[in-house]
């Protein structure tokens, strides 16, 4: 296969998502961005592992900087691509290769714009987070994520999303004594205790908050529970996921303390372990910046906050205004059923030419 850049944003997308590439496996998507990329004769194109990147310095004295991952959830029986209508159904049609497409057909069609570019197309964004390649680029070569804005292509149903939320993963660790399920007082069930927790869980009222005009609802939620070892054995070991989404409002510290607050019963007595086994901070919406501000208004106006983590929150620790634009209903993301509206893909690449163009 061989990329066009200059083709239809919408027929661009359909051959993204019929190259498979679950995280992990970006190998050969990576060849052909890279590939098209170079073909262009406009970037400095560079590849570290599954991550292109593409710049043009013409020393124009803004730079405007378009990511986005090139990485799926595992394919639920949804690629190939299927175009019904004005649907275009597949893996990652939503999340997130339809952004990226629109951003690989701008830069093809895009001469002149008012802006130095900066592309990223990097690898394992929907694992954890220590695999995620903007980590890498950030360790390894800073220099490329300077910027005065960054566009994420996340899907943002054709709306500005202005930062994002913070999240936290906690697992709860109970232990018991094992023992023949028939006989169970001779044991100590460790999946009993953490009947508690759920129930803390289970009645947590949400905070929302407004923050420039962004309106952030919080969720702490458990994600997973696992404990048991035969149907006729008192378990000694279980453990429960809670997953904090916390507005950007609070730091990564402050919403452990708040997890911690919030589980203090059945905390108390010690009996119940308590890990923090991932975290990332949030983003503050960061709309003032005037390149920030252009976006918008050439967006007509239109935003909202983020729901769930993105990586405009890497940005924001740097220092640089980012936003989530692209097409497609968030709410499909990761899906069986996963299909973006091709006129938004249409209509979001017109409103970044407009933006582009200054």
């Amino acid at each position: 296969m061989t990329l066009e850049l200059a083709a239809d944003p919408i027929d661009l997308t359909a051959a993204l998502v019929d190259i498979p590439s679950v995280s992990h496996d970006e190998e050969r998507i990576a060849n052909e961005v890279e590939s098209a990329l170079r073909a262009l004769g406009r970037f400095e194109v560079l590849r570290v592992g599954n991550n292109v990147l593409a710049r043009t310095d013409r020393g124009l004295p803004q730079r405007v900087m378009l990511a986005g991952h090139l990485d799926t959830v595992p394919i639920a029986d949804n690629v190939p691509s299927r175009r019904e209508g004005g649907i275009l159904h597949g893996c990652g049609t939503v999340d997130m290769k339809s952004g990226d497409a629109v951003f690989l057909h701008l830069a093809a069609t895009m001469a002149d714009p008012a802006y130095d570019l900066t592309l990223i197309f990097y690898e394992c964004e929907e694992i954890a987070s220590h695999f995620n390649g903007l980590g890498r680029i950030e360790r390894e070569l800073p220099q490329w994520l300077e910027a005065d804005v960054a566009i994420l292509g996340e899907p943002s149903g054709g709306l500005i999303e202005a930062g994002c939320q913070g999240t936290v993963r906690v697992r709860i660790t109970a232990d018991g004594v094992r023992s023949h399920s028939a006989r169970s007082w001779l044991g100590d069930n460790a999946i009993h205790k953490l009947g508690s927790v759920l129930t803390v869980l289970q009645s947590y009222t949400a905070r929302t908050v407004d923050i420039d005009g962004c309106e952030y609802r919080e969720g702490l939620s458990a994600v997973a529970i696992e404990g048991g070892v035969a149907g006729n054995v008192v378990p000694d070991e279980a453990f429960v996921d809670v997953n904090f989404r916390f507005a950007p409002d609070r730091t990564v510290d402050e919403a452990v303390a708040h997890v911690r607050e919030v589980l203090a019963g059945p905390l108390a007595d010690g009996a119940l372990g308590f890990e923090v086994t991932d975290a990332a901070p949030g983003a503050l919406p960061g709309l003032g910046a005037p390149a920030a501000a252009k976006l918008v208004a050439a967006a007509g106006g239109r935003f909202r906050a983020k729901y769930g983590w993105t990586d405009v929150a890497r940005f924001a620790a740097l220092g640089i205004p980012a936003v989530n634009f692209g097409p497609g209903d968030p709410n499909y993301a990761h899906k069986r059923d996963e299909h973006v509206e091709t006129a938004q893909i249409t209509e979001v690449a017109a409103v970044l030419r407009d933006f582009l163009a200054g």
